[in-house]
């Protein structure tokens, strides 16, 4: 999921936010001085790119510009005319390159609340004078760092690009560009996508809203805190038997337990992923009223993902051990744990399992750093890596897989900016080939996925809900969309992780979605 984390504390925002590593807040700069020698299975998700701004410094070790005064950076080569008729409102995602390898992105919003990285702007000149705002964060080692941007040229409308200049405790160090995108401002060329008709919207009052299933006639929503020590995170019931006038019915939490992502039924359980107690079992019974039964495996453990294939319930921890456990749930309320499931993680790498799909004896998991791997999962007590598709950079986050032709067909995204959906033919897990993929904008991320037949319904952040039809598995084409990301509404954020972010297509008819700032919204099938 994704607030100010949807893994491990506040690390998946920083994860989300560089390429080469992952501190709570502070974006990385290159090491010029090493290489990685490793083969790159394929380009990564985030391009290199020379940057070509008129105002970048000659060495990004050696600004020139200082974070206080916009006259510091050298703007004479770029259209500050254009610059200068920017709207000085909204909300922006940006990617940030120091050179041409070394890249990270972040948000800011200019508009009611103006932010950058979620912290208030220390400036913010935006008008006819130019583009130059300026915002903080306190780093890892506690050491402040402020940064300025400056507008240098509007390639096209709803965009910026410019250069920036990174000061710590008051000291300029490293400068670069950047090219900032504005979030409600999609120009993409035509997909021939239908538009999909908006049944009801529902507003969640537990937390932000991350994921959801629908079973019995209600939706469970499930919540993280919104902001720490503010408000809590935790269950949220809807009933939905009239998708056009969903009713709230109870919200559930447990003390000092409530960062709650992850969320399934079999039968009369409801399986909870939580952060703080693993997997919280409730008795549904009666759908309306959630009852208590108890929280598996014991003691304190991150669960943050479940999924249920037939028998079998697969919960994924990414600490303390960085695992899958897998439970028997024959008698749905009494799960039993059959193995912990462990792939080989390569030294040094921060690496754990976020989400997986269950299909034909094997469990697809997506373990982040370490990549997309698929385990042979026919015995519990033996489950050997069948084999991996990892590339440089990636953050693998979400996927699913189907037979589509005779072939088994895998469906994966990244939870990171310029995250691509990649189609992957996993028939031989052990030579698994990329034969198609989507891009969309590279300021955006993926969050989920529900592979229904030969449609994929996508959850795709600021990129809303995207539907394909992967008939040609290899050439997903575009069919249905709809746009849920509001700039303007009161709980919008500059964080990469707003918009849609969990989707079900349970068969009845509806797409049932879950919007960080809008809750839960239901959609027509297309």
């Amino acid at each position: 999921m994704t607030p100010s984390l949807r893994l491990l504390g506040t690390g998946l925002f920083a994860c989300a936010l560089s390429l080469s590593g992952c501190s709570d807040n502070d974006p990385p700069v290159p090491d010029a001085g090493t290489t990685d020698p490793k083969p790159v299975v394929e380009l990564t998700d985030y391009v290199d790119a020379v940057p070509t701004e008129p105002c970048m410094d000659a060495s990004y070790a050696e600004p020139r510009a200082n974070c206080d005064d916009p006259a510091s950076f050298d703007l004479s080569g770029c259209d500050l005319k254009a610059v200068g008729a920017i709207e000085p409102s909204g909300v922006y995602q940006a990617i940030f390159r120091y050179n041409a390898t070394s890249t990270f992105g972040t948000g800011f919003r200019l508009d009611t609340t103006p932010s950058f990285l979620g912290n208030p702007l220390v400036r913010n000149e935006v008008g006819p004078q130019g583009f130059f705002i300026t915002g903080e964060i306190m780093n890892s080692l506690l050491r402040l760092q402020r940064y300025a941007l400056a507008g240098c040229r509007v390639p096209e409308p709803g965009h910026l690009t410019g250069c920036f200049v990174r000061c710590t405790d008051g000291v300029p160090d490293y400068s670069g560009t950047f090219h900032a995108q504005r979030m409600n401002l999609s120009r993409e060329e035509p997909t021939g996508a239908r538009p999909m008709r908006l049944v009801s919207e529902t507003a969640v009052p537990v937390g932000e809203s991350v994921d959801i299933y629908v079973t019995k006639g209600h939706a469970y929503v499930v919540s993280v805190p919104r902001s720490p020590g503010k408000e809590p995170g935790g269950l949220s019931v809807f009933n939905v038997s009239d998708p056009a006038h969903p009713a709230f019915v109870t919200s559930v939490s447990l003390p000092n337990d409530n960062y709650w992502n992850g969320v399934w039924a079999k039968g009369d359980a409801l399986y909870v992923a939580s952060a703080n107690s693993g997997v919280i079992v409730y008795d549904i019974t009666d759908p309306a009223n959630p009852q208590y039964v108890r929280a598996l495996p014991g003691g304190a453990i991150n669960v943050h993902t479940v999924f249920v294939d037939g028998d079998r319930l697969y919960a994924m921890s990414p600490s303390p051990n960085g695992e899958t456990l897998l439970f028997d749930v024959a008698s749905p309320l009494e799960p039993q744990l059959l193995s912990r499931i462990t792939v080989p993680r390569e030294e040094g790498v921060v690496s754990y399992p976020h989400d997986a799909f269950a299909y034909q004896d094997r469990l697809y998991v997506n373990h982040t750093r370490t990549g997309y791997v698929v385990v042979d999962v026919k015995r519990p007590d033996v489950t050997p890596v069948l084999g991996t598709y990892a590339f440089n950079g990636q953050y693998s986050h979400a996927n699913a897989v189907g037979t589509i032709g005779g072939r088994t067909i895998a469906f994966e995204g990244g939870e990171r900016f310029g995250a691509h959906l990649r189609v992957l033919d996993v028939t031989d897990p052990a030579h698994i080939r990329l034969i198609g993929e989507v891009k969309k904008r590279p300021q955006t991320s993926i969050h989920n996925m529900v592979l229904k037949g030969t449609k994929l319904y996508v959850a795709w952040y600021h990129e809303g809900v995207r539907v394909f039809d992967v008939a040609n598995p290899a050439q997903p084409k575009e069919v249905a969309a709809f746009d849920s990301f509001q700039e303007a509404h009161p709980l919008s954020t500059d964080s990469l992780y707003q918009g849609a972010i969990g989707i079900r297509v349970p068969g009845d008819g509806y797409v049932y979605v879950v919007d960080l700032s809008r809750g839960l919204l239901v959609l027509a099938e297309p």
